[in-house]
């Protein structure tokens, strides 16, 4: 049906025909000449198409693998296959570490307060296990609470604590000393310990912070005894002096661990010497009790926690307390070893013989544990009434 001078090609690159006519429909041949314009005209190919389709199909065939070649070992000896990881190992918890459940009415008071005024506490916000026998009380104890105080939210990243971190906390609570003096008062404390997270998006880290909530506390009752445990505020000399010159009567600032693991188990701002060199400084500026705490059960040896009861003792810490890690959530680390009740007493024993005022060692025991509280609180009262004498 075309004219006889049309030549057809195939056009591999726009895969159509190309219909080339010699002369213009019309002119005879013997009438065309060289000039003469050539007509053309294009049309889609359905048949490469089909063809190309053809040939890939035919590609993917030879490369695909069914269930079968999957299943072969020749054809996995071609795969890299990832190991999975082997799963930690979880220590189960002796029985030794048993602590009271949270359910006394004394617990519940106190839980009520802490909520009606906006505090946390070191308590709750580090999951101690010592809550309910601290909060709880008992018919002649008054229950205990360390507050926590310049927010929920700390600027450090510890691998042994549960405490939220951030590096840009909410702002302080400017009515936080009143609140802090106002639930101290409904307690009916002699004795209260204060803590707080670590602050180093402060120009101050929040020194000056705590030292108005401790002066609020003396002003409100001037016989309270108070004991702060405090971040180390990097070393900054004129930030420890706000707090340990603020009135407080024991200054407490925790190593956490023997030197060899503090890289590992502390935040890289919080160092060994750093600490040691903050409870020296308070001693040279204030007349306070200085306090420290060792968490056991990290891989720590004997040598390590011998070499770092010398360090303490070598710069005169008072007190220092002993304690079991326990793992606060899968995130953070396992506990390499549960020490047992011996091994404690026996620390105690040493430390002890090392010179330490006070020493308090055992696995529930945790820097801010009530049983510490009953010496130090008789201890300090003892103190005045000898300088009283003396004056």
């Amino acid at each position: 049906k075309y004219p006889k001078n049309l030549e057809t090609t195939h056009h591999a690159s726009l895969d159509c025909i190309v219909k080339v006519y010699t002369c213009p429909i019309g002119v005879t041949e013997k009438d065309s000449s060289p000039s003469a314009p050539s007509m053309v005209e294009v049309t889609k190919s359905s048949s490469s198409s089909s063809s190309r389709l053809e040939a890939l199909r035919e590609q993917l065939a030879k490369e695909d693998a069914n269930l079968d070649d999957f299943a072969t070992s020749s054809f996995q000896k071609d795969m890299v296959i990832r190991k999975k990881a082997p799963p930690r190992k979880v220590l189960p918890k002796p029985r030794w570490l048993k602590a009271k459940p949270a359910d006394s009415e004394n617990y519940q008071r106190l839980r009520k307060t802490v909520r009606e005024l906006g505090l946390a506490t070191v308590c709750e916000e580090a999951r101690c296990p010592n809550i309910g026998e601290c909060w709880g009380g008992g018919e002649d104890e008054t229950a205990t609470a360390t507050i926590m105080i310049m927010g929920d939210t700390c600027t450090r990243g510890c691998r042994f604590c549960s405490v939220k971190t951030s590096r840009a906390p909410p702002p302080l609570d400017p009515d936080e000393p009143e609140k802090v003096s106002e639930a101290i008062a409904k307690w009916g404390l002699d004795y209260v310990v204060l803590t707080s997270v670590d602050r180093d998006d402060l120009e101050d880290q929040g020194s000056n912070h705590f030292r108005m909530v401790v002066q609020k506390l003396k002003e409100k009752k001037p016989d309270l005894l108070v004991e702060a445990l405090t971040p180390d505020f990097q070393g900054n000399e004129e930030l420890i002096h706000a707090v340990a010159t603020s009135g407080l009567d024991v200054f407490a600032h925790n190593m956490e661990t023997v030197e060899r693991l503090t890289p590992m188990v502390r935040d890289r701002r919080a160092k060994y010497h750093q600490s040691l060199n903050v409870l020296k400084y308070v001693k040279s500026v204030s007349n306070c009790l200085t306090k420290t705490s060792l968490m056991l059960g990290l891989g720590e040896t004997e040598e390590d926690i011998m070499k770092t009861l010398h360090d303490l003792r070598a710069i005169d810490v008072d007190v220092v307390t002993f304690g079991q890690y326990l793992q606060p959530t899968k995130r953070h680390l396992p506990v390499k070893h549960y020490v047992t009740p011996e091994e404690f007493e026996e620390w105690q024993v040493k430390a002890e013989a090392l010179g330490f005022k006070y020493v308090a060692s055992g696995p529930l025991v945790r820097s801010s544990y009530k049983a510490g509280e009953f010496f130090l609180k008789n201890y300090l009262n003892e103190q005045k009434e000898n300088e009283m004498v003396a004056n």
